[in-house]
């Protein structure tokens, strides 16, 4: 297998070209050791930069493959003189020609936290994801009528990373709430979610999956046992589909995944698009 090192480079927190960067490199077969080089900012980080991956070009024995993100034209400018790799400079590749288009000149602004504590958009998702915890499985129905959208399902299907996704990601305001047999047995939603049901959204998961999670927490407790998670799974599917619920397995999806469908489903209002 080919060693070979990736380095995402930026002046800010490095997570658009992190980001950007292992999605393309996902459709390639091969080994590759990440490196992350954040807040480069000044010709001193730069050189830093370059001696960096100049070193990792000696040991792999191939040149790597570096993504910037940087605004700086100096700094920039130093890791593209100097640096022996592959040099992807996302910003030049789609800023200069959005310019052109648009016959507007970009911010140029370094880094995407810059001014943060002046930034609405940030404050509203620190406030998304206070609300989250606090209406982590079912802790609080207080404000539940300010909530972009709440997870229903049953304990351990994904609920709570989802909503810490869908605040950290997206500022949107989620609760979740767990299906219990207690709602079982009353062969009803919880009293509490009634007023709020077009925000429901449903997930759910495979039994023997749901077990297997179950058991890294409980071994070998009747929480985690498959006959009880068949019940559970198979309970809270049923009252989903009668109370016309929205719902979709987890089983086989990543966390954006299933963010992203709840979003196309739900289509919360505090999201323009």
């Amino acid at each position: 297998m080919t060693n070979r090192t990736v380095f995402f480079v930026s002046d800010g927190t490095g997570i658009t070209s992190e980001t950007f960067g292992t999605a393309i490199l996902a459709q390639f077969d091969v080994k590759l050791r990440y490196v992350r080089l954040p807040f480069v900012d000044s010709i001193d980080k730069a050189i830093r930069a370059v001696r960096d991956i100049n070193e990792a070009a000696l040991t792999d024995g191939n040149r790597p493959i570096v993504f910037t993100t940087l605004v700086n034209a100096e700094v920039l400018g130093v890791i593209t003189d100097g640096c022996q790799g592959l040099l992807l400079d996302m910003f030049g590749t789609f800023i200069f020609p959005l310019e052109a288009e648009l016959q507007l000149k970009s911010s140029h602004h370094v880094g995407r936290f810059s001014d943060v504590s002046k930034s609405k958009e940030y404050q509203e998702r620190i406030e998304a994801i206070n609300f989250s915890l606090a209406h982590d499985d079912g802790q609080s129905n207080l404000d539940l009528e300010q909530s972009d959208v709440i997870l229903v399902g049953v304990s351990r299907s994904g609920k709570t990373p989802t909503s810490l996704y869908l605040a950290m990601q997206y500022g949107l305001k989620a609760a979740n709430y767990p299906l219990i047999p207690e709602d079982f047995e009353r062969r009803q939603l919880p009293p509490a979610l009634k007023p709020h049901q077009r925000k429901l959204f449903g997930l759910t998961i495979q039994p023997k999956r749901l077990s297997e999670i179950r058991n890294e927490r409980r071994p070998n407790s009747k929480y985690a046992s498959l006959e009880n998670c068949l019940i559970e799974v198979s309970e809270a599917e049923a009252m989903m589909r009668r109370a016309g619920i929205r719902w979709m397995s987890t089983t086989t999806k990543s966390i954006e995944e299933i963010a992203t469908t709840i979003l196309q489903e739900i289509k919360p209002e505090r999201l323009g698009y």
